[in-house]
């Protein structure tokens, strides 16, 4: 077979037709390659007080995006920040507070215009249901009651909730009594397993917890007044370390939609543009 520069073809089309073959092979080799990017989950980096809410939103942004996975990791909002900082691929970070996606901003590891407020957390004093302490009507002073032998509180150092806590418990005057009694979970879903097990006799968890299918049926709780602790603040960020930032972009948007919202409120959240 002739080549193309013996049979009166200029040498340049030749070259031509030479890069254009090049190009085709090097954009079928790419093609797979994007469409298992395509395919990738995205990553989600939550705190623990997010456990059941998340879980239902996942459900829920699936069901309405076919062919998009996410998956969610759970712990306390400082540990997930140390993660991500120190390299974690995670594409979304929400955490039970501004403070840490702030910090993700300040070091380069998040976007700075992808930061939202997506919810309002509370704080209760739970007890099993077969704990004779009435929560209900004795509130913060059920601490103090000579049955109570074990607190549990979320690590304040990681766990937004734990500091809220904390801060609680000054501000309501009972901290010096109770210190003793305290037993620190790593984040506020192994607070409230303390709780649960009966490792402690009463925990200070979320109130998106004690509405959870496995805890509200066996548990009793007492909302903590909002002016006893520093409003929890719950935001996200995009992270520049993930590989879905697309992905993450329209998971954020999702969180804006009525569904979205309507699943935070039977959670007991409230909503930034709706809180009084």
């Amino acid at each position: 077979m002739k080549s193309l520069a013996t049979t009166g073809v200029p040498d340049t089309f030749a070259a031509v037709l030479r890069c254009g073959f090049c190009l085709f092979l090097a954009i079928f080799a790419w093609l797979p390659a994007r469409a298992d990017d395509a395919g990738k989950p995205l990553l989600i980096a939550a705190a623990a007080d997010l456990k059941f809410t998340l879980d239902d939103l996942v459900s829920a942004y699936e069901a309405a995006h076919p062919g998009h996975a996410v998956k969610p990791s759970y712990g306390s909002s400082g540990t997930l920040f140390a993660q991500i900082d120190n390299g974690a691929p995670f594409d979304l970070f929400l955490s039970a507070d501004v403070k840490f996606p702030k910090q993700l901003i300040e070091r380069g590891k998040a976007d700075q215009d992808s930061l939202f407020s997506y919810a309002i957390g509370h704080l209760v004093l739970w007890a099993p249901k077969e704990s004779r302490l009435d929560v209900t009507h004795l509130g913060i002073n059920a601490v103090l009651d000579p049955v109570v032998k074990k607190v549990a509180i979320a690590n304040p150092k990681v766990a937004p909730y734990g500091a809220a806590a904390e801060a609680a418990l000054q501000k309501l005057g009972v901290y010096e009594k109770v210190a003793p009694k305290l037993v620190l979970g790593e984040n506020i879903a192994q607070t409230a397993q303390f709780v649960q097990s009966g490792a402690a006799d009463l925990g200070l968890v979320s109130l998106s917890l004690a509405l959870s299918p496995k805890m509200k049926d066996t548990g009793k709780y007492w909302e903590v007044p909002g002016d006893a602790f520093p409003r929890l603040e719950q935001a996200g960020v995009i992270c520049t370390g993930g590989a879905s930032a697309a992905e993450a972009r329209q998971f954020r948007e999702f969180l804006k939609t009525a569904p979205a919202r309507e699943v935070l409120r039977r959670y007991g959240f409230a909503l930034p543009a709706e809180e009084k």
